[in-house]
């Protein structure tokens, strides 16, 4: 990806979603602002039975709204980038795609760095932007546990991830994976051989709910971070 790039397209899948979607949708609209090439986001609105859908047309034409009735966050993923495709016509080596989840907001360079790293896959990290369905033990036990990989990170999450479009494309794209549709991709654009930036510094702030809409997600994540230290409590009182 290059800063010269002619065109950005950025998914969110969302099922019901309402509440967190518009901070979510104003930062990237933001980032919008910061980046040098125009930018599309694709709302993939995923069986939704809230408010969700009330959003559309609040937004522009920068910002669309597409209906799919999967269930599937993979699905949902690979709907958005197929619509991407279809109104960008963005198989070209110069287009880029982006993608983030309905509860995470991203920071005002978040696009434009991934541009300027002049790779073909970026993977960032992410925050929790505020602790309030978890004790302070649970964050603590989290950050260090996150921070304890080798240098460069090796972190993949569907909420801070980028890749050029041909290169998207080339490996077939999101399965349909009701979880784990960013590692299964991550897996095969390395075995592909493109050239992959771990960018530490690329940070995104997504919420600690701890119902999450993923099996196998973020959400259940921090449960298993927070399990774990109620059997080391009760490893330490017997």
């Amino acid at each position: 990806m290059t800063a010269e790039s002619d065109a950005v397209a950025v998914v969110v899948p969302a099922h019901n979603e309402s509440a967190v979607l518009p901070a979510c949708l104003n930062s990237l609209l933001a980032a919008a602002r910061d980046c040098p090439a125009p930018v599309t986001v694709v709302v993939v609105l995923d069986d939704c039975s809230d408010d969700s859908a009330a959003l559309a047309g609040q937004y522009g034409d920068d910002v669309h709204f597409i209906d799919v009735d999967e269930r599937n966050v993979g699905a949902a993923r690979a709907a958005g980038f197929g619509y991407a495709g279809a109104v960008l016509r963005s198989e070209l080596d110069q287009t880029c795609y982006a993608t983030t989840d309905a509860d995470t907001q991203v920071p005002p360079d978040w696009l434009s760095r991934q541009l300027e790293s002049g790779a073909d896959v970026v993977f960032g990290v992410v925050s929790v932007s505020q602790w309030r369905h978890f004790p302070l033990e649970v964050a603590d036990r989290y950050q260090r546990r996150y921070e304890s990989d080798e240098p460069g990170h090796h972190h993949v999450h569907g909420a801070n991830m980028a890749f050029r479009a041909s290169t998207y494309w080339a490996v077939g794209g999101f399965a349909g994976l009701a979880s784990g549709e960013d590692v299964d991709l991550a897996q095969r654009l390395e075995a592909a051989g493109h050239r992959v930036f771990w960018d530490d510094e690329l940070s995104v702030a997504t919420s600690d709910r701890s119902t999450g809409r993923a099996p196998g997600g973020f959400a259940d994540h921090l449960a298993e971070v927070s399990g774990e230290l109620s059997d080391d409590v009760t490893d330490e009182a017997s």
